[in-house]
């Protein structure tokens, strides 16, 4: 059996070592006693989904928010009994992700009526304390798509995605329509690498777009952008700010930030209101759960310009970017 890796690097600051960006400042004020969360990751913390909730853990440790401690790179077969042990530890929320143990995610979690659960699932939110969220920055993948589908010269973009899951859908599907509203003619490559963290097999996916005439790349997986980088193209990142890794690579970001969501969802296990609920929606755009970075010159004006009229009416209401969960073809 693998033993709990408690939390021993609380104080070396927010960020991940790919510079996760938080986007939503902290709403919560400093608790006289903070929250205990603990955080269970089936990748590592470095992995780009994990490492942007890890990010905001760490920042409401940080700011006395909450007590965080965490697991990373937790099997399948050992996610069950992680979380019981977190339960039984006094931790009032638990923060992980059930995709791959739904089933056993929401057993424990009837086990343990008093512990709050706020799971990255594809499901409904279940009872008073199973909580779910998604990971919804497909508007700002929208507007990258924009800005991709102005820029490419040879008419061909690619995406490359981890499992072909609602939410992985839904990204890729939000890239694809951004660029189709810039370039109709467009043509796009999707691949998916069948895991959550493979850096190699990304990169892997990506070259052989390169290779079927992509000359930018979408990096829904994190390696992605190695390939866009060692055939001198441009590249698109997903979640985190992936500019200062690859300057000269990667010209636009669709940022994500869970902070919204955490700290909805520490006030509700504070206050003891019920979690079971959905709390995607505070990814919205409006809610500061997720937007677009870009680097000043990459893009034509005229396109950056069409894009941040775009951003303005997604943040006023006035246009809603499609919601397509299907597998992107």
């Amino acid at each position: 059996m693998t033993s709990i890796k408690i939390n021993r690097r609380r104080l070396l600051g927010t960020g991940t070592a790919l510079g996760a960006t938080t986007l939503f400042a902290p709403s919560l004020l400093r608790a006289a006693t903070p929250l205990k969360v603990a955080g269970i990751h089936a990748s590592p913390v470095e992995n780009t989904w994990n490492s942007v909730l890890h990010a905001a853990m760490l920042a409401a440790h940080e700011d006395g928010s909450i007590e965080y401690t965490f697991s990373e790179g937790v099997s399948g077969t050992d996610y069950p009994r992680v979380m019981r042990e977190y339960a039984e530890a006094g931790n009032a929320l638990i923060v992980g992700e059930s995709y791959a143990v739904e089933r056993e995610a929401r057993s424990v979690a009837g086990d343990y009526a008093d512990t709050a659960f706020l799971m990255g699932s594809s499901g409904e939110a279940a009872g008073d304390n199973f909580g779910v969220f998604g990971t919804w920055n497909w508007e700002a993948a929208y507007l990258c798509g924009m800005l991709a589908g102005a820029m490419t010269e040879t008419g061909t973009v690619g995406s490359v995605g981890a499992i072909p899951i609602p939410e992985v859908n839904m990204l890729i599907n939000g890239f694809a329509d951004g660029v189709k509203a810039t370039n109709p003619d467009a043509k796009h490559l999707v691949s998916f690498i069948g895991t959550f963290f493979d850096p190699p097999k990304a990169r892997e996916a990506g070259l052989a777009q390169i290779d079927s005439g992509a000359d930018i790349l979408f990096g829904e997986r994190i390696g992605t952008a190695d390939a866009a980088k060692e055939r001198g193209i441009k590249a698109v990142g997903s979640m985190i700010d992936y500019t200062p890794r690859y300057p000269e690579t990667v010209f636009a970001n669709a940022l994500w930030s869970f902070r919204p969501l955490l700290d909805a969802a520490v006030a509700d296990a504070a206050a003891g209101t019920p979690t079971g609920k959905n709390y995607t929606p505070l990814s919205l755009m409006k809610d500061g759960g997720n937007d677009i970075s870009y680097v000043e010159g990459a893009a034509p004006a005229e396109a950056v310009a069409k894009m941040e009229e775009v951003r303005a009416a997604i943040m006023a209401g006035e246009f809603e970017v499609p919601r397509n969960f299907d597998e992107p073809k």
